[in-house]
């Protein structure tokens, strides 16, 4: 690796990224290899992806950031659009849209929704993604704005209903992303119909009655 230029070595980085995105999301992420990673991406070096991630949650977590900081950019725009909003579905918005115009952004295929879903089922890997995402301050703006909009929610209740709507809005992001990728007819018209529809889900998921 020695010899190769700052720009040399940052191509490099962003093909394993690549790579690494599109084979965890479409096979797992333990069912891959950093062999088969480099093979993906064009290095005949077996050792390329070790060489310039470590481990395999370093690689990981590097997918996540390379996302996770743009997704943050608009959650910034959205939030600050909205102020002190007392109305519901202001934040259910801000909680989806985030999303679905980074991806719009990228154009199709894409593969970070289904990495996301893949990561999600590893407990180890499950709470990397988690911290890394908790490190954004918008999310805990979110955070009390919904306990703003449902002060008598129970904190367990509130919680729970937390971790359901980013699951919906993942997974639903990875039905779209599938469905896009592989040709077949989506559930929604495009990236912006999907938003919508899934912040009306949430408006009905963190509103609907508590059983006592």
């Amino acid at each position: 690796m020695a010899g190769r230029t700052p720009e040399q070595v940052g191509a490099t980085r962003e093909l394993i990224l690549t790579a690494a995105e599109r084979l965890f999301a479409e096979r797992g992420v333990h069912a891959v290899s950093n062999r088969q990673i480099g093979e993906a991406a064009g290095q005949g070096n077996n050792t390329a992806v070790g060489y310039h991630f470590g481990t395999k949650q370093d690689l990981v977590r590097a997918v996540v950031r390379r996302h996770a900081q743009p997704v943050e950019a608009i959650r910034v725009r959205l939030v600050a659009g909205i102020g002190d909003s007392a109305e519901l579905r202001d934040w259910a918005t801000c909680a989806v849209r985030p999303f679905t115009e980074h991806f719009a952004s990228l154009g199709s295929p894409t593969w970070f929704a289904r990495f996301c879903v893949q990561v999600l089922t590893d407990p180890a890997l499950h709470t990397l993604m988690v911290e890394e995402f908790q490190t954004y301050p918008t999310l805990q703006r979110l955070d009390a704005g919904f306990r703003r909009c449902l002060p008598g929610l129970p904190p367990r209740v509130r919680a729970a209903r937390s971790a359901m709507a980013g699951h919906v809005v993942l997974h639903a992001c990875a039905e779209h992303e599938r469905a896009l990728a592989v040709g077949t007819p989506a559930a929604w018209a495009d990236w912006d119909d999907l938003a919508t529809s899934v912040s009306d889900a949430l408006v009905g998921l963190w509103s609907a009655p508590v059983t006592r």
